[in-house]
């Protein structure tokens, strides 16, 4: 599906038609970003991030959202600063997720036009982040809180909000933190590391989208 970039008049993201995997691409470089999107996206990824402290990521974000920019939701990772938010609303990225709950910088990519992914470790900090604006939670570091946490969190959270698990997530233990109620996850390091051959980028890709659909994770 094909998405406005214009600040304000944006359709809101519809976590739940889409696969609920966000690939987390800490330390790729502009030269490689675009094969290993490419691959992500034939697996059947919908969700890419670049975090804001990879090499030269205005750049790797720009090339991305040139080439898959129509149907991909594409933006940054590790968002401090209302600066970056700006940054990445003037590439026209969809994207922002924070490791952390401001709710000035939430407001202030929220008003950007962004889509907010706030990173949160309480209950105190979510419920910040909702009243900020924010449209989805992170859970970060999930295998640290672990599906109870998850279970008990996701009682008292609103039932549409979309809640991913970040943090350790692999292939063998998404399924977990889906049925203790995430609707999808995160991936980093389990998925891509930097330097790594595209073709094991495919392979984890595969097993990841695989483990997702298995744990209901997606309706498709």
């Amino acid at each position: 599906m094909t998405e406005s970039r214009s600040a304000g008049t944006r359709t809101p993201i519809d976590w739940r038609s889409r696969l609920p995997l966000i690939a987390i691409l800490r330390g790729i470089t502009p030269t490689e970003v675009v094969d290993h999107v490419a691959a992500l996206v034939d697996a059947g990824f919908e969700a890419i991030e670049v975090p804001l402290n990879s090499p030269a990521w205005e750049d790797s974000i720009a090339r991305t959202l040139d080439r898959f920019g129509g149907s991909t939701l594409i933006g940054g990772g590790t968002v401090l600063r209302a600066a970056d938010v700006d940054r990445l609303a003037g590439l026209g990225a969809r994207l922002a997720v924070t490791p952390n709950t401001r709710p000035a910088l939430i407001e202030h990519a929220v008003a950007a036009g962004l889509e907010v992914v706030a990173g949160f470790a309480t209950p105190s900090e979510a419920f910040d982040a909702i009243d900020a604006g924010a449209q989805a939670l992170k859970l970060f570091p999930a295998t640290t809180c672990g599906p109870g946490f998850v279970r008990a969190v996701r009682a008292v959270l609103p039932p549409s909000l979309p809640l991913f698990a970040v943090g350790g997530i692999t292939p063998d233990n998404l399924a977990d933190y889906v049925a203790a109620g995430c609707l999808g996850a995160g991936l980093g390091s389990d998925l891509y590391r930097p330097g790594q051959p595209v073709a094991q980028t495919v392979e984890r890709a595969r097993r990841f989208v695989a483990a997702c659909r298995a744990a209901g994770g997606s309706s498709r």
